[in-house]
């Protein structure tokens, strides 16, 4: 069976006012877990934002093929504090299903996002990202401020992924790059 192509990036520059990564080239298929890494400032997250559009295209391009859908983990994911959401609720806005989730997830369902360490959000969100719709997802930094035991259990969903889903995943924690990813783009 034919590999289904979803994202195509080739010899893109990107960044702000001015370009912070690149030139850099990469595709990945479906199914796949690429990783991106490098220093701080090498412009891994940069590129993220520049494939959902939140960042410049100074040169190069970014292909999609029509039915690539894309979530994207921020590298510091906002926790909104006024607001009176549980974490079923954020999943339910990220179109991710409950069902497909560890007891650690199951327990943060019914706590109101408010009362969750940095640590319980980061990876509320990053699971809701992978028990999503989107058939590919970009991590940035998915393991920042997550205990060991929710590093665990992260690896556990990276490797029990959707076949047909795939994820760009940042980070600067080489073996864990390793172990998940087919492929990692070094960036400098």
């Amino acid at each position: 069976m034919k590999s289904v192509e979803l994202l195509k990036v080739e010899n893109l520059r990107a960044g702000y006012t001015g370009p912070v990564t690149g030139p850099v080239s990469f595709a990945i298929e479906e199914g796949h877990i690429i990783g991106l890494g490098g220093p701080n400032g090498s412009g891994k997250s940069t590129l993220l934002r520049a494939i959902t559009g939140a960042a410049r295209i100074f040169s190069g391009r970014i292909k999609k093929a029509p039915h690539t859908q894309i979530t994207h983990h921020w590298q510091r994911p906002e926790l909104p504090p006024e607001l009176a959401l549980l974490g079923r609720e954020l999943f339910s806005l990220l179109g991710a299903d409950p069902d497909k989730s560890s007891d650690r997830i199951h327990c943060l369902l019914d706590v109101p996002l408010s009362r969750m360490s940095g640590g319980q959000f980061q990876f509320l969100q990053t699971a809701a990202c992978l028990a999503g719709p989107a058939n590919l997802v970009l991590l940035d930094e998915p393991t920042n401020n997550l205990d060991g035991d929710a590093i665990d259990e992260l690896s556990v969903l990276l490797e029990n992924h959707d076949p047909h889903r795939s994820v760009i995943l940042v980070s600067h924690e080489k073996p864990f790059l390793e172990k998940h990813c087919e492929r990692i783009i070094e960036l400098s």
